[in-house]
């Protein structure tokens, strides 16, 4: 089981065969790589690419990692993080700038801000987001999502906080708790849980934990941290030259677009068990979400943009504009990828395992516990899930079809703790949003903690009644 886990963390690097079992050493390692980023950005102002590429130059020489090996985990982290979000966010950028620049944003923040009192705003953002989140990764739910918070923040005179707070509550448990993400998926695989008794009790477990981590927590959270929206982020009011701006409906269309097609390849691959069946290999590509993201792009530049009279060169213009304000933040969240593999090439997955050895709790708690420990240490909530599945795996068969679903969600909630400087969605939240590295801790690390805990006791209350 020890063997299966370590290889599950140290999964598409090449470097784990420098994997210690000085643990003693490797907590100092974790601790001091994760002190010198946080010391380098707080005290001395350093821009958070280069004190991650430092912190994590610490970790390893405190771990004891050749420095070829951890240049290696570095460098291979950044490139992967980068593959795997930079495209998504460059998309997502694109979108965004085609709303704003054609008046889409300014249909959709008109519609919502006059539907939508100051009261029923945050609740109304958290249901977007939680809607949208549910066939979407996290960071594309970000990028599509973050050009309204901000433009509505701005327009309607909210505080970002009180909108944005429940929008990334919403995105976030879906993400932890709810298939068809890869986290959630990946631990009932492990565990044989039913999928459609997983799906059913993750959103009945989401309702109650997005209310309290989302609009519930942004009322402390604005008064803990006030932050204006960047405003090389923020989307401008549409040119006043335009004559015709996109209708509402069009608009909504183009941006649910991506969501459609990946929730239709979640039906599909659920309904559809050959992988080698046409319709599911031709909805495994549409629903991909580069793909997906594409396709909204380009239909998005006939229903936003040609639908303002935009002519070729003023679309091509918007794409190019569009990309600028990006580059910082796609290095920063390569970095924190690249922190994040090292991390799990060092042996901090077999570090935690080794301590957890003989813990005699429930069967849902040690899962959760084991779950917060990876998550903590990595920055990885799917590491985190993929790797706790594959320890408790043995218990769940003794478990009912009902208690295996759930130790699949107490799994999930734990994997969302306490987001810090090793996750890349930290860094993303912190940039979209303009805050400092003490803020993002005040807010989106709090938040993320109260998920994960509210969803524990929902768990643990529901054991006990089912």
């Amino acid at each position: 089981m020890t063997v299966l886990n370590v290889e599950l963390l140290a999964a598409g690097s090449g470097s784990s065969e420098y994997l210690t079992d000085d643990y003693g050493r490797l907590g100092i390692a974790v601790l001091a790589g994760i002190a010198v980023i946080v010391l380098l950005i707080t005290r001395f102002r350093m821009h958070p690419f280069l004190a991650l590429t430092l912190g994590t130059g610490v970790l390893g020489v405190v771990a004891g990692a050749p420095l070829d090996a951890t240049i290696s985990s570095f460098t291979g982290g950044l490139g992967s993080t980068v593959a795997g979000v930079g495209v998504l966010i460059a998309l997502g950028a694109i979108i965004g700038k085609l709303l704003a620049d054609s008046g889409g944003a300014d249909q959709i923040v008109d519609t919502i801000l006059a539907r939508s009192g100051p009261r029923s705003l945050p609740w109304s953002m958290a249901l977007i987001a939680a809607l949208i989140g549910l066939p979407l990764f996290f960071e594309v739910g970000i990028v599509l999502l973050i050009p309204v918070v901000l433009l509505i923040a701005k327009r309607g005179g909210h505080s970002l906080m009180r909108i944005g707070i429940p929008a990334l509550a919403g995105l976030s448990v879906l993400h932890g708790l709810v298939p068809p993400h890869p986290g959630p998926l990946a631990a009932v695989d492990a565990l044989g849980a039913d999928l459609g008794i997983t799906l059913a009790l993750g959103v009945l477990i989401a309702i109650p934990t997005v209310a309290v981590a989302g609009p519930v927590f942004a009322r402390f959270a604005d008064r803990w941290v006030s932050v204006t929206p960047p405003e090389g982020l923020v989307p401008q009011r549409a040119s006043a030259e335009l004559d015709r701006r996109p209708g509402f409906v069009a608009t909504v269309s183009t941006v649910l677009l991506p969501v459609v097609l990946m929730l239709a390849r979640a039906l599909v691959e659920i309904t559809i068990p050959d992988e080698e069946n046409l319709v599911r290999r031709t909805f495994e590509v549409l629903g991909s979400p580069v793909v997906a993201l594409l396709a909204a792009v380009i239909v998005g530049m006939f229903t936003l943009g040609r639908a303002a009279g935009f002519d070729r060169a003023r679309i091509s213009t918007t794409v190019e504009r569009s990309l600028g304000p990006i580059a910082g933040i796609l290095l920063i969240v390569g970095a924190g990828g690249g922190f994040k593999q090292t991390l799990i090439d060092v042996g901090v997955g077999e570090m935690i395992l080794h301590y957890s050895e003989g813990w005699n709790i429930s069967p849902l708690l040690l899962a959760w516990l084991i779950a917060v420990a990876i998550r903590v240490a990595t920055g990885s909530a799917t590491v985190a899930t993929i790797s706790a599945a594959g320890l408790v795996a043995p218990l769940a068969a003794d478990m009912s079809t009902t208690h295996a679903a759930l130790l699949v969600l107490a799994i999930g909630a734990g994997s969302l703790f306490a987001s810090h400087v090793n996750d890349a969605g930290f860094w993303l939240v912190k940039e979209y949003f303009g805050m400092s590295v003490g803020q993002t801790l005040r807010t989106w690390t709090v938040m993320e903690s109260i998920i994960s805990v509210v969803g524990l006791v929902c768990v643990l209350l529901l054991s006990l009644v089912i």
